[in-house]
C-alpha cells in the first residue's frame, strides 16, 4: 500500500507544484496591497491551481506514456506509466477523478469570489476554469496534443502568467488594474523557461518520438538562445516593475532572485549535454517561486 502511495505521489510530480502557485501568490499580494485580499479566496485559488497542475502532470504522464514518448532514452525521473507501476487504465481513472475535483474547487472558488452579485464575471471564470482543465489535458493527450506541435510554451505563458496573475487579481478585486500586467509577464516568461529547459533536456528523445517541441524545431543551440531571451526579458521587466511601482527599498528585495537566475544562465551557456540540465529544472522552478515570494513580501512590508 505504501509503495503504491509513493508511486502516485511521484506521478503527481510534487516538485512542479510551487511553480504553479507562484502567480496566485503575486496576485494575492497585489490585491492585499490595494485592500482587496480575502483569505478564503486565496486558499481556494491555491487548492484549485494545485489540482489543475496535478491534473496536467497526470495527463502528461498518460499522454507521453501511451504514445511511447516516455521510454528508455528519456532523461530525468522515471514516469509512472513508463515504469509499469501504474497502468494506463488506472491513470485514466485518476485523471477523470481529478477533473471532477478541479471542477468542484473551481465552483467553490468562483462562489467565494463573486457570490450572487457578479453573475457574468462568475460565468466568465467558470468558462475559464473549464478551459484550464482542457488545456491541462490536451498538452500531451489525444491525436492533436498542442505540446507535440510546439505550442506548449505559449500555453504556459498564458495560463501560468496572465490567467494566474491577472485572473487571480480579478478574483480578489473584481476589477483589472494596470499593476498586474508586468508581474503576469514575468511569471509567465519564467514558467515558459522552465518548460523550455525541460524540452532542452529531452530534445533527443522528443525528436526520436516525433514530439515536436519548440526546442526540437529550433535545435538545441537556438533553443538555448531562446532560453536566454525568456529569462533576461523576465529580469528586465521585473526591474521595470520595481522602478515604476517603487515606494520603498523593500519593494526591490526580489532582486536577490537574480543571483540564482544569472548562475543558471551561466550553467546553461556552458552546457553541451542536454541530460546534464536535469538538476537545473528544480532550481529554476524554485527560483521562480522564490522570486514570487520576494515580490509579494516586497509590496506588503
Amino acid at each position: 500500500m505504501s509503495k503504491n502511495f509513493k508511486t502516485w505521489l511521484s506521478a503527481f510530480r510534487l516538485r512542479t507544484l510551487p511553480l504553479s502557485i507562484s502567480g496566485i501568490i503575486v496576485a494575492g499580494s497585489l490585491a492585499a496591497y490595494n485592500g482587496f485580499f480575502d483569505w478564503l479566496v486565496f486558499l481556494l485559488a491555491i487548492l484549485t491551481t494545485l489540482s489543475l497542475q496535478i491534473l496536467s502532470n497526470l495527463a502528461n504522464d498518460y499522454g507521453d506514456g501511451v504514445k511511447g514518448t516516455d521510454n528508455n532514452e528519456r532523461v530525468g525521473p522515471e514516469r509512472a506509466l513508463q515504469s509499469g507501476k501504474i497502468t494506463a487504465k488506472s491513470m485514466f481513472e485518476a485523471i477523470k477523478i481529478n477533473i471532477l475535483i478541479s471542477i468542484g474547487l473551481s465552483f467553490f472558488l468562483i462562489l467565494a469570489a463573486f457570490g450572487r452579485n457578479h453573475f457574468w464575471l462568475a460565468m466568465l471564470f467558470f468558462g475559464l476554469g473549464l478551459l484550464s482543465i482542457y488545456a491541462a489535458i490536451k498538452y500531451t493527450m489525444g491525436n492533436n496534443a498542442y505540446g507535440y506541435r510546439g505550442l506548449g510554451d505559449l500555453f504556459v505563458f498564458i495560463f501560468f502568467g496572465f490567467v494566474s496573475v491577472v485572473g487571480g487579481y480579478i478574483l480578489f478585486s473584481r476589477q483589472i488594474d494596470h499593476i498586474v500586467f508586468l508581474p503576469a509577464s514575468i511569471i509567465g516568461l519564467l514558467s515558459a523557461a522552465v518548460l523550455n529547459l525541460n524540452n532542452l533536456r529531452d530534445v533527443n528523445s522528443d525528436r526520436n518520438a516525433n514530439k515536436n517541441t519548440l526546442v526540437v524545431k529550433l535545435g538545441f543551440e537556438k533553443g538555448k538562445i531562446y532560453h536566454y531571451f525568456l529569462i533576461i526579458t523576465a529580469i528586465v521587466l521585473s526591474v521595470l516593475f520595481g522602478i515604476l511601482y517603487y515606494t520603498s527599498i523593500f519593494n526591490l528585495i526580489f532582486f536577490i532572485a537574480y543571483i540564482p537566475l544569472i548562475k543558471h544562465l551561466i550553467f546553461v551557456s556552458k552546457n553541451r549535454e542536454p541530460r546534464l540540465l536535469d538538476p537545473e529544472l528544480k532550481r529554476l522552478a524554485l527560483t521562480t517561486f522564490f522570486l514570487s515570494i520576494l515580490m509579494a513580501l516586497g509590496h506588503l512590508v
